[in-house]
């Protein structure tokens, strides 16, 4: 590894989580600078120094450092540790923020990773945990990351400002990842969903409920929708409700929206009828772009490619959306490694929008951290 780990360098604060899980996973030093260097405020944002923080805990032996008005970075990766551990995320963005990157190292560490986050468990900016729940950890089995030890359990939840939400996050680790070859997403057959309120009237979760299902239940029977209403500590510190739907078709593709409402003391108050109906609205447009992976885990899909074995991994995605297409940029950058891009027009598949069918061989990554036994 010491001949390829020359570093790389970056400018901005774009796309910081990308490169530091890709550093981490690649083992090459990162460099990044001028960091909001011509900003009121200068420097790496709460939640990005939290993000670092987290990373620093799961990896063993790794060097940052930071210059003191937290405009340059340099990051040399350590080896992915794991173990159980805990971490306080920072309010201003939600637990998703730092699960997502957590979700392309975890099944490379030296441990099983089990691990406790605080925070914002629902907000309007990043994936729920709900959503990952739903959608990444059936991906991550089609990889053969599976078993009893794989789960995202919801203990409390938190709404934004102040969050107040915990969940427990559990991987176990593999050494090689197996290709996949998911190009059939197959026709939906049920729709599943949790209607959650926290803080606020029970009865907004039905209300919910009944305006998503008066659009969805023109196309399928099979719509079942939980209502959560979590009391007292398990309910944070704000009030607020939300949706989080997911369409599952014959193949076992997962496609998911959802929607929250506005933080408390921002925007104009949203009727619950209204965020059932855009969130059903969300779904039908998340099944019309299609694909065997939702918008929400593309990157995750392309990265698990990448890191496969050495033979060809293909998978039918959706339009590609612009975290997707950096994210393939940085894959280029990190692991010399470039996709085959074919795009499917509606014709030729018969349903929805474009789609693209990514190709690639695996680098053929292989878990050094993992104990053998």
């Amino acid at each position: 590894m010491a001949g390829e780990a020359q570093s790389l360098s970056y400018a901005g604060c774009n796309f910081l989580r990308q490169r530091l899980v890709l550093a981490t996973l690649s083992g090459r030093t990162l460099k990044i600078r001028k960091i909001r260097a011509k900003e009121e405020d200068p420097g790496l944002c709460d939640f990005e120094a939290s993000f670092i923080r987290l990373i620093d805990k799961v990896t063993n032996g790794s060097r940052i450092e930071i210059n003191q008005t937290g405009t340059s970075l340099y990051y040399q990766p350590g080896l992915l540790y794991g173990g159980s551990l805990d971490h306080d995320c920072s309010p201003s963005r939600s637990i998703g923020y730092y699960l997502e990157g957590l979700l392309c190292l975890a099944p490379f560490m030296k441990h099983p990773l089990k691990i406790v986050l605080r925070g914002v468990t629902n907000d309007q900016v990043d994936p729920s945990v709900d959503v990952l729940k739903a959608t990444a950890l059936p991906l991550l089995k089609k990889f053969g990351i599976d078993g009893e030890s794989l789960e995202i359990k919801i203990n409390r939840r938190g709404m934004p400002p102040k969050g107040g939400g915990e969940i427990l996050f559990a991987c176990p680790v593999r050494k090689v990842l197996q290709p996949v070859q998911f190009t059939d997403p197959g026709k939906i057959k049920r729709i599943r969903g949790t209607a959650y309120t926290i803080r606020v009237s029970p009865q907004m979760a039905n209300r919910m409920v009944e305006s998503a299902r008066s659009i969805l239940n023109k196309f399928l029977p099979d719509i079942y929708i939980y209502t959560d209403h979590m009391k007292g500590v398990s309910s944070g510190k704000s009030p607020g409700f939300g949706m989080c739907l997911t369409a599952e078709t014959i193949n076992g593709t997962i496609l998911s929206a959802e929607l929250a409402s506005n933080p408390q003391g921002q925007g104009a108050a949203v009727l619950p009828e209204e965020l059932g109906q855009n969130c059903a609205k969300l779904l039908l447009e998340e099944i019309y772009r299609g694909g065997c992976v939702d918008s929400t885990n593309q990157s995750l899909a392309l990265l698990l490619m990448t890191l496969g074995q050495q033979d060809v991994s293909k998978v039918l995605l959706g339009p590609l959306s612009p975290y997707t297409i950096e994210f393939l940029r940085h894959l280029r950058s990190f692991f010399q490694i470039m996709f085959k891009i074919e795009t499917k027009t509606p014709e030729e598949e018969h349903t929805g929008g474009e789609k693209v069918l990514m190709t690639c061989v695996g680098v053929g990554f292989s878990n050094l951290n993992k104990t053998i036994r």
